[in-house]
């Protein structure tokens, strides 16, 4: 007679067990994969605000995954470090719950806006001048990332070597203007721990802002500093 309230125990269990089983595929199943126009959607969002404040048109194409993705309540949009915002880039989707995952989605920005170019051939150390510019209107996430968007701030910066004419003005192709100038009376600035003391020399070449240059003191002695704009020289001491 003890064997049959062990039988219904274990039928009960049973039956609990897959009713449990039961719910557990009924939820799996409700879940279902990942909507692949989701995921693209949040990624276009993302580098919507990315590329916000960049001049020109901009259209986003964000390709949708390959594979299939267990379904996300959060999603979080991010880009691996040195990609670009424009041009072809990768956006990365982490789903942080239920069940983690990262996905990385091929992506097209285009950013139609105008840009600079050279009217006519430059030589080296050519001083830039707007009658040397003409802006052109094309897609800049085809272009290197430091072509010159706003021509005006280039003015007065020196050609680093030749540029041919309707050459893409690069800023890594451009030196600023000339802080100091050679033969010319120099301000020295000489700093030290607790002191800063001010004398005159005479630069002994032309350097920009940030340039290394070397001046000569009164005294006929050759010191190195760092160019400032104002025919100013600094040395750290």
């Amino acid at each position: 007679m003890a064997a049959e309230p062990i039988h219904a125990g274990g039928r009960a269990r049973g039956l609990w067990l897959a009713a449990a089983c039961l719910s557990l595929a009924t939820a799996v199943h409700a879940a279902g994969p990942q909507d692949p126009a989701a995921l693209q959607a949040h990624a276009e969002r993302f580098l919507k605000t990315q590329t916000g404040g960049l001049p020109g048109k901009v259209t986003i194409q964000v390709k949708p995954p390959r594979t299939t993705l267990s379904a996300c309540s959060a999603l979080d949009a991010f880009q691996p470090a040195g990609s670009r915002s424009i041009g072809k880039t990768t956006v990365g989707v982490r789903c942080l719950a239920p069940a983690p995952w990262t996905v990385y989605l091929p992506a097209q920005v285009r950013v139609i806006g105008r840009y600079a170019v050279t009217r006519q051939p430059l030589a080296a150390n050519h001083v830039l001048t707007a009658a040397d510019i003409v802006l052109r209107e094309g897609d800049l996430g085809s272009l290197p990332a430091d072509v010159i968007t706003d021509a005006d701030t280039m003015l007065g910066y020196r050609a680093v070597s030749g540029l041919a004419a309707g050459a893409p003005l690069r800023s890594a192709l451009l030196r600023p203007p000339l802080a100091v100038q050679q033969g010319q009376a120099t301000r020295l600035v000489l700093n030290g721990p607790g002191f800063s003391v001010q004398s005159e020399g005479q630069a002994l070449a032309n350097a920009g802002r940030g340039d290394r240059v070397r001046v000569k003191t009164r005294s006929g002695q050759v010191i190195s500093g760092v160019a400032h704009d104002g025919q100013q020289v600094v040395v750290a001491f």
